[in-house]
């Protein structure tokens, strides 16, 4: 099953945890890899999606009508994305906060523009998805690769220098855009990589990629790519012995990375937003995640944060219509979880950049 809907106000009434006078009616959504191998991160959004939608009704809801929640999966895929932006149309949502990976949410954004839904990423990094919008309602909540990568080609260059450096990528145009885009800021600080190689993503078996590695001696990889490729390349290293530094993007601040690599894992760094554990206003949402069993982690903030900001948003403009709340979202500025928000003229956030983690023991830690 691809779409479904969850009426949270109104379980909630029903429940007794919360006491109502009005039934929900306002549509808004959450699209994301619900299943698959992504899935856990489209359960990070669910989670702070879900609890969004309850937190925005406890409170009287947007312009006093209550929110339900359509929760659409679109698999990271282009075509399945814009299927189910076309069924999120049907559904009248006001809103869409998602979708995740870049090849969903840039097929979708087309889509919705054309029917005037404002739609929030609080994960799409690539560039393109904000330089190319096609609507004004179109904005994103998650840093951009390019400051990703300014980031970690520093890093690389600066700690480095020294080192034999192999940069993969998993072909894809998340994983290939941040390798080019970080030996790009290699080269003007004066440093070049040893050895580039793309490698086929949904892999089981890494054994001559790393073998490749040990032969030209490297010592850091940098890897453009996803949780699942990463911990078995990792795991991999480690076997053979090679005795590498692993550093790599935002999609690697996963437990499921070191569910695959297990202590391989350990040392591991990655550049990643400040965690919002550190941000004082996440410390009520996140106790509130944690006590129901559900995920804290950032894609849970940010997809709470991002409801938030069009609650906010529509309640300022005392409208849900899509110029409304575009030209509100566009010029205002909105409490959330993740601190004071605000969108520049392309529709990117002000929220804190990439700082690098280590994956240390089963958890990240600030380098």
């Amino acid at each position: 099953m691809t779409f479904r809907q969850i009426t949270v106000g109104v379980a909630l009434c029903a429940s007794g945890l919360l006491t109502c006078s009005a039934q929900a009616d306002i549509p808004i959504a959450i699209a994301g890899p619900m299943d698959g191998q992504f899935r856990d991160l489209g359960a990070q959004m669910l989670a702070g999606a879900e609890l969004a939608v309850a937190d925005v009704n406890a409170a009287g809801g947007v312009n006093g009508e209550m929110l339900t929640l359509e929760i659409a999966d679109d698999g990271c895929d282009a075509d399945k994305a814009v299927a189910v932006a076309n069924q999120l149309i049907g559904k009248n949502v006001a809103f869409v906060a998602g979708h995740f990976c870049f090849n969903a949410s840039i097929p979708a954004s087309e889509v919705y523009a054309e029917a005037e839904i404002v739609q929030i990423s609080p994960a799409t990094t690539l560039p393109k998805f904000t330089d190319e919008r096609p609507g004004a309602g179109v904005f994103r909540l998650a840093p951009r690769d390019d400051q990703q990568a300014r980031v970690a080609g520093r890093f690389l260059a600066e700690n480095h220098a020294g080192d034999r450096i192999a940069i993969l990528h998993d072909k894809t145009a998340y994983g290939k855009g941040l390798t080019d885009a970080v030996k790009s800021v290699m080269y003007d600080l004066g440093k070049s990589e040893s050895l580039s190689l793309g490698f086929d993503a949904g892999e089981d078996d890494y054994r001559y990629l790393v073998s490749q590695l040990g032969l030209e001696n490297v010592g850091v990889v940098y890897l453009g790519g996803y949780h699942p490729e990463a911990g078995l390349i990792k795991l991999e290293m480690d076997r053979q012995g090679l005795d590498a530094v692993l550093v790599s993007g935002d999609a690697l601040m996963t437990e499921e990375f070191v569910a695959v690599a297990g202590p391989a894992g350990n040392g591991t760094l990655l550049t990643y937003p400040l965690d919002p554990r550190d941000i004082a206003e996440s410390a009520g949402v996140i106790k509130e995640l944690e006590d129901a069993g559900k995920s804290a982690d950032r894609y849970a903030l940010a997809t709470y944060a991002a409801v938030q900001a069009w609650a906010q948003a529509a309640n300022a403009a005392g409208d849900t219509g899509y110029e409304a709340v575009a030209d509100a979202l566009s010029t205002g500025t909105f409490e959330t979880v993740l601190g004071a928000l605000e969108f520049d003229e392309n529709g990117d956030s002000n929220l804190p950049g990439f700082v690098i983690y280590e994956w240390r023991d089963g958890t990240p830690r600030l380098k």
